[in-house]
């Protein structure tokens, strides 16, 4: 975004929903992860989600004990989102394994690109879990190879994973922007006004589909 970052956060109440979210979206991708396996169409493949969904889960523990060690309880921290959450992979439910490997990559990309770019507005620990967290370079490089493998087996799923790969980042971009203005978050975070916290989930909307789209370029899609 193009703004520099604030003092870091001091108001507990938005640290407190950051990791409540996060924590929250790592379960839910651990389960999501977990059930999506079933539509492997090779031992090999189901090994890959669930090694993926094993790495959700080792983050959604992090971030359980940071939250502990602040003294706040997990459950009540993620409480808020687990319905915007629930009806988010509700209405992205896939349909099949090629649905499944494309919603983890533009629901992971698209999250980590989310958390590293509000990371700079806490302090230097909750920014180096989120880094650690975030980091999604293997999982991307695993999800982008078996997503391209199956466009060079049967290139007439492009078009439908295109369409797939647009429709999820509409969601996730309509979830974040939720997030961010229902709960204050963005705003919070960086300890500006209202309206230059509605300037701020803009920017960050623009950048998030930017990423999206050099993504999708990569995999020989159209963004």
């Amino acid at each position: 975004m193009s703004t520099s970052p604030a003092d870091p956060v001091r108001d507990p109440r938005f640290l407190r929903d950051l990791l409540g979210v996060m924590a929250y979206g790592e379960l839910s991708a651990f389960e999501r992860l977990s059930s999506d396996a079933r539509y492997s169409p090779t031992l090999r493949d189901r090994a890959v989600l669930g090694g993926l969904a094993v790495s959700e889960f080792q983050h959604f523990e992090l971030v359980c004990a940071k939250l502990a060690e602040l003294g706040i309880d997990a459950e009540e921290a993620m409480l808020p989102f687990q319905p915007s959450v629930d009806h988010f992979h509700e209405r992205t439910r896939p349909s099949d394994w090629y649905e499944s490997l494309m919603k983890a990559y533009v629901i992971d990309t698209v999250s980590a690109d989310f958390y590293r770019s509000i990371s700079g507005y806490v302090d230097a620990d909750t920014a180096s879990l989120i880094r650690t967290i975030q980091s999604s370079e293997g999982a991307t490089a695993v999800l982008g190879e078996r997503l391209k493998a199956a466009l060079a087996d049967d290139p007439r799923l492009a078009s439908r994973l295109a369409l797939w790969a647009r429709r999820l980042l509409g969601e996730a971009l309509t979830q974040a922007q939720r997030v961010s203005v229902d709960h204050a978050l963005l705003g919070g975070l960086a300890g500006v006004d209202e309206a230059r916290a509605g300037e701020l989930v803009r920017e960050l909307t623009a950048e998030l589909a930017a990423a999206h789209s050099r993504r999708m370029s990569q995999l020989g899609l159209a963004g």
